[in-house]
């Protein structure tokens, strides 16, 4: 997250790490016990490489679990120059920008410094070091280099020094195995800013793996006594810890056993429930029930005869068979059903019961592992309802595209053949009255706690059309016949402009799905507008009249068939479907009125602890005018689950 959001790496820790807003309003959420690291690490920032200060943040906020932030407003492009501009404008920045060195070495350079020894101040740290290397004979860096200090042992050591007063001989006699080197409590500055601290050094080691290449032998030797003493401590603060919070002291106890035992692999299983929650009635019945869904499928399928008359058809995820059935009916010579859930059993007796046993043939099993009968190698036409919340939740469309990959003949059609994540500004008052507002107030108490992670969680709901504010932006334009799984973890920038005709809170995005279906199998036109089924609107009539009468018989073309473009969609201006739409509720609404623009990032991806589930995290600016500044970029991370 962070390295996207930053451009310069130095001006990004002074303007953000650095800063007290930052110190002060973020931190303080976090327990009281680890707060002095920060303290210190608030100085420690200037010392790390540009990487290692990002990584470090990167951490610090994962830990704390922090599922949104505020970052500085984008930075906005001026009006165009010409060339010759650009060139002298750009030359001018590099002169003058300010690396992360010059910066440590003029903050350096303009604070006194107090001798580590005695009373006087210098005007910097180099002068202070030279003072007690011929005053007091004491040299920080031979110091640290022969106790093989790393940065965080040097600063240890400085603020050991500062506050213990110890003469000059009894830091000779430390051997970089003492107790307060892994003390936290060292880390604390003594002297606020103190420049030693911020002083930079070419000789010290971040990396505990580096090498010890000195080349007096019993420098080695004590360097590596003290990793070796460094590593038990650590051992013994890891068992502690354990042992403290989880209750485990027994098994902790038994940890170096542990280690020379091989423990077998775990392998997560993201797929057993997955599978499962397909077997049962309930779910199949919602689904073909949503008559948006269904009878889409139904139309395409039944009005697309010479696309389906005598074509091998697969049917990923068949569930009861209901798009085989429908393909069977189209003509299809033959219909191969694939499904990894016990469903497939009833699949295969619906398929008896309706006369198809010649036609369909029902397979158990992944589409990752099965084959296909024997005198089948490749099909025409693959045919799955694999869309979940926000069109990719579940995951099923990584199946769909390895049947893709491995079954579809050369020019096959997919269907659908397009999918597109479309994103809006939802004031998304009613969900937050019945989701989060409500807690507030229950019979007069306070149970507002109880809506704090609502605001971590994607929610699933129907939101009215009133109740969007912009229009839909294309996020993610899925082109079934040639995306890959990688492409399914994506990050999109996204422009909405407001709708609302007077001054309005948005408390949520938005996001549905609107899906095409093509008999070649290529993408739609970008101008084509997708189907929206109204509340009432007789969608099967076509295909099933009402009283018993036959359906209209379509005259045989005498020329090529026009080409036909079915699609549905699942956002608020259709009937809702079972998929209904996907409410991101912001815990920083913003305000904004007709014509205010909202810019940001959406990023989606696979969760790293299932991967049937979504994370999502949403960047957004606003700028309520045209000619105004836009805000601070606000971040906000979702689990879609």
């Amino acid at each position: 997250m962070w390295h996207n959001s930053v451009r310069r790496v130095p001006g990004f820790v002074k303007g953000f790490v650095a800063n007290d807003v930052f110190w002060e309003e973020v931190m303080p959420n976090a327990d009281q016990f680890h707060r002095p690291i920060w303290k210190a690490s608030r100085l420690s920032f200037t010392f790390y490489e540009h990487f290692q200060a990002l990584t470090a943040l990167s951490i610090l906020i994962s830990r704390l679990n922090i599922m949104s932030l505020r970052l500085p407003p984008p930075t906005t492009s001026s009006d165009p120059i010409s060339d010759s501009e650009s060139n002298s404008s750009s030359e001018t920045d590099d002169d003058n920008e300010e690396t992360w060195d010059d910066w440590v070495s003029d903050s350096n350079t303009q604070q006194m410094c107090k001798s580590l020894f005695d009373e006087k101040v210098f005007p910097s740290a180099n002068e202070t070091l030279d003072h007690d290397k011929k005053t007091h004979q004491f040299d920080l860096e031979d110091v640290c280099k022969s106790l093989s200090l790393d940065f965080h042992g040097r600063v240890r050591l400085i603020n050991y020094i500062r506050k213990n007063n110890p003469t000059r001989a009894d830091v000779a006699k430390l051997e970089g195995t003492d107790p307060f080197f892994t003390s936290d409590e060292y880390l604390v500055p003594i002297v606020e800013n103190d420049p030693l601290l911020q002083l930079s050094s070419a000789d010290w080691s971040d990396s505990e793996d580096e090498d010890v290449n000195d080349s007096d032998p019993a420098r080695k030797i004590k360097a590596l006594e003290k990793k070796l003493a460094l590593a038990q401590q650590s051992l013994g603060d890891y068992r502690a810890l354990i042992a403290e919070k989880l209750n485990l002291t027994r098994e902790v106890q038994n940890v170096g056993e542990l280690g020379q035992t091989q423990a077998a692999p775990i392998t997560r299983d993201d797929d057993t429930h997955y599978f499962e929650s397909y077997g049962a009635n309930d779910i199949h019945a919602v689904m073909i029930q949503d008559k948006v869904r269904t009878s889409t499928y139904a139309h395409f399928i039944l009005t697309n005869p010479t696309l389906f008359r005598d074509a091998i058809v697969l049917d990923v995820g068949c569930g009861t068979g209901i798009l085989s059935l429908f393909a069977a009916r189209a003509g299809a010579k033959r219909v191969i059903s694939v499904d990894a859930s016990n469903i497939a059993e009833k699949a295969a007796t619906i398929v008896k019961a309706n006369g198809f046993e010649n036609v369909i043939t029902v397979v158990r099993g992944k589409i990752e592992d099965i084959t296909l009968p024997a005198d089948i190698d490749k099909v025409d036409i693959i045919i799955s309802e694999w869309m979940g919340y926000a069109l990719l939740y579940e995951s099923m469309l990584d199946s769909v595209l390895c049947a893709r990959d491995r079954f579809l003949k050369p020019g096959g059609v997919m269907a659908p053949s397009q999918c597109k994540m479309m994103f809006g500004l939802c004031d998304g008052n009613e969900i937050y009255k019945e989701r989060i507002g409500f807690w507030d107030d229950v019979y007069g108490f306070d149970l507002s706690t109880m809506s704090d992670e609502l605001y971590d969680e994607a929610i699933v709901d129907v939101v009215s059309p009133e109740a969007i504010l912009s229009k839909p932006y294309v996020v993610k334009d899925l082109l079934l016949g040639e995306i890959t799984v990688r492409e399914l973890d994506f990050s999109s920038s996204f422009t909405l402009v407001s709708t609302a005709e007077r001054r309005t809170k948005i408390n949520s995005f938005v996001l549905y799905f609107d899906t095409f279906f093509t008999a070649h199998g290529q993408p739609v036109p970008p101008a084509t507008a997708v189907r929206v089924v109204k509340e009432g609107e007789a969608v099967l009539a076509e295909l099933w009249p009402v009283g018993g009468k036959s359906a209209l018989q379509r005259r045989k073309s005498i020329g090529p068939e026009k080409e036909k473009i079915t699609s549905f969609s699942t956002g608020p201006e259709s009937t809702p479907t079972h998929w209904k739409q996907t409410i991101f509720m912001l815990r920083e609404p913003i305000t904004v009125t007709e014509g205010s623009i909202v810019t940001g990032t959406f990023k989606c991806r696979k969760s790293e602890t299932n991967s049937r589930e979504l994370d999502a995290e949403i960047h957004y600016s606003v700028k309520l005018e045209e000619d105004s500044e836009p805000s601070e970029t606000f971040v906000q991370l979702y689990k879609i689950r």
